[in-house]
């Protein structure tokens, strides 16, 4: 079995359902097994900032998709939440990015992995910090937990922990 993080985001509403209806769709597919699955957290845009606030969060999984097969899957939960790429960085319904796939350094026209810019993101690594704080990233030499500590106070900040996946308060 082939482990992997995905982190999801979505700033269209309803995003909370968005994030819910992508973890159900990963749910149902037969070759893949949600793990464990972080905390959402409510970030700011990057890179083009005039749309509304994400909410952004990070599973587990375990499956026997090859990592372009789980892109594939990914691709087409997005397409069928209606995730249109229209501008880089742009808003979306939802967003499936794959972090890591058995810690392996993958480099495709279609995919770079590990994900090229996770480790500079606390909305990317504060989620993968819930499920997972010893978690190493091989192509950068240390775990979450140290990125993070590393990290400006400002950039931990601007995430800011609102809700289970059942929508429930922390």
């Amino acid at each position: 079995m082939n482990q992997a993080y995905i982190a999801l985001g979505s700033n269209i509403e309803p995003r909370l359902e968005y994030l819910q209806l992508a973890i159900q769709r990963l749910k149902e597919h037969r070759s893949i097994q949600i793990k464990k699955v972080s905390g959402i957290y409510e970030t700011a845009p990057v890179g083009f900032t005039d749309q509304n606030d994400f909410l952004n969060m990070a599973i587990r999984i375990e499956t026997t998709l090859s990592p372009l097969e789980l892109l594939d899957t990914c691709q087409e939960i997005e397409h069928s939440l209606g995730r249109k790429r229209e501008i880089k960085w742009g808003p979306r319904t939802i967003d499936l990015d794959i972090l890591l796939y058995n810690q392996e350094n993958i480099e495709t026209e279609r995919l770079t992995l590990p994900h090229p810019s996770m480790h500079e993101r606390a909305f990317v690594l504060m989620p993968l910090m819930d499920i997972n704080h010893h978690l190493y990233l091989s192509h950068i030499e240390k775990d979450v937990s140290t990125l993070i500590s590393e990290m400006s106070l400002k950039e931990k900040e601007g995430v800011v922990q609102c809700n289970k996946i059942d929508g429930g308060k922390e």
